[in-house]
């Protein structure tokens, strides 16, 4: 009997483009879990239970026995509205910054540019994935649609890859393809394909998507997303991981 590999990843938009190849390129074979949160991503895979996950780049340096294992991600190089920090108030006035469940790498990121370049030291806390409008005295950090929608409730936008763009000239990966290792080259040369047809045949993918109604969806992920894992990413990422705890935000609940 053929095993099939367990392929783990959040459902979101940026993602459309890969579950779809995943699911009707017509060599692959594979179980796709589909899950609501990075975290629950990142759990899944770190106890075996998933053999390969699209992951928030962060976390690749405290897996065990693995590596990245495509040239693709979700990523970008500029503005993207793939995660955003909204608030009422200039960045400069903001002392709390709510972090939802979607965040992932875009925390890290918020954390970093929160000390390098709004040169703020805001209490971090969580909040619920269904808020969507900041406080007086807050902001929060939102992904997805979420973050595409924030410019109509909020005076403040910043786009998170935009601004990490503007202050390191580097582009931007938020997440990776990650597998365990021991896993056969042909397992990784068939999700390489998969994931190149998905992308190639992204207006049907959204079209097939739960995104097909959202008029904005398919420029996104042709013009604003980046999903090249290319050299300037990794050294990006690598700058991002050197940082580590300097930089990680303590989220505190909500």
């Amino acid at each position: 009997m053929a095993i099939y590999p367990k392929i783990a990843v959040v459902s979101q938009i940026d993602t459309v483009p890969f579950v779809y190849g995943i699911r009707h390129e017509g060599n692959f074979r594979a179980e796709l879990l589909t899950l609501s949160s990075p975290t629950d991503c990142t759990e899944l895979f770190r106890q075996g239970k998933a053999d390969i996950a699209l992951l928030p780049a962060v976390v690749v340096p405290s897996l065990r026995s693995s590596e990245i294992i495509t040239d693709y991600c979700t990523g970008a190089a500029g503005a993207s509205h793939s995660a955003v920090v909204a608030c009422n108030a200039p960045i400069g006035k903001i002392r709390r910054i709510g972090v939802t469940p979607m965040a992932g790498t875009a925390a890290e990121v918020a954390a970093w540019l929160s000390q390098n370049r709004w040169h703020i030291a805001p209490e971090w806390i969580a909040v619920g994935g269904d808020r969507t409008e900041a406080a007086d005295d807050e902001a929060l950090l939102l992904t997805g649609c979420a973050a595409r929608e924030a410019a109509a409730r909020h005076a403040f936008v910043y786009d998170v890859a935009g601004e990490w763009v503007e202050a390191t000239r580097q582009p931007l990966a938020f997440d990776v393809w990650v597998g365990h290792k021991g896993l056969s080259y042909e397992v990784h040369d068939a999700l390489q394909r998969a994931l190149t047809f998905g992308l190639e045949h992204t207006f049907e993918a959204v079209a097939a998507s739960d995104y097909a109604a959202a008029p904005y969806a398919y420029d996104h992920l042709v013009r604003e997303v980046d999903f090249l894992f290319d050299i300037e990413k990794h050294t990006a990422l690598q700058r991002l991981w050197e940082c580590g705890l300097k930089v990680a935000p303590k989220v505190n609940p909500g």
